[in-house]
């Protein structure tokens, strides 16, 4: 009898445990967003963001990012990642390159190397970065670092998806590379009550070809 009940008791939280990871499950949302540009053009290589309102933002491990260097560029011209997240700068260059960055979000140098240095650049502060070689001027790249888990950036449509959204209100931010450097991202509410959503955002920018 007390192994019937200790089987029943230990059935019954396995089942409010599968309950909760469904219900869980089925409270995540995507959302799809369209970037235009002041022309009402799709605006590729900008970045989006979701930010919970009134709460902080999920935990997860940051994913190790990297950013190459080929044929004396960047690649790719545009990241976003979450606060924490290491980055790898690996030169695939038959040259030497000196990457650095004075940007309040992350001032660092990576001094004239070839291959790939030791040691990734944690991006611990959220903010604009952009990336320099101090021996080619022409290599530039931008990296937007964010406090939530919930970013993109957009594809040659102009669109790009965030995954995994939990249901209730949020902050829509968008940024894009040619913009003023102390230019605050585009925002818009947001709010998240499960299934597939749509939003568009629209930047007073002139859209870069990719």
């Amino acid at each position: 009898m007390r192994h019937t009940i200790i089987s029943l008791t230990r059935r019954a939280g396995e089942a409010v445990l599968l309950a909760a990871m469904l219900t869980a499950t089925a409270a995540q949302a995507a959302v799809s967003v369209e970037v235009l540009d002041a022309a009402g053009q799709p605006v590729p290589n900008a970045v989006v963001y979701a930010e919970p309102v009134g709460a902080p933002a999920p935990s997860r491990p940051p994913r190790p990012t990297e950013i190459e260097q080929k044929n004396k560029t960047f690649f790719p011209l545009v990241s976003v990642v979450q606060t924490g997240t290491p980055i790898l700068f690996p030169n695939r260059d038959t040259v030497r390159h000196h990457v650095y960055s004075f940007s309040p979000a992350k001032t660092f140098e990576l001094k004239l190397y070839s291959g790939t240095p030791g040691s990734p650049v944690v991006f611990d502060k959220p903010g604009t970065v952009v990336l320099g070689c101090n021996i080619h001027d022409q290599m530039v790249a931008y990296v937007q670092v964010v406090n939530t888990p919930y970013f993109g950036v957009t594809d040659r449509s102009g669109t790009v998806k965030l995954d995994g959204l939990g249901n209730g209100r949020y902050t829509l931010k968008a940024w894009y590379f040619t913009m003023a450097q102390n230019q605050a991202a585009v925002e818009q509410p947001l709010q998240v009550q499960g299934g597939e959503l749509k939003a568009a955002i629209k930047l007073n920018v002139k859209a870069v070809p990719l």
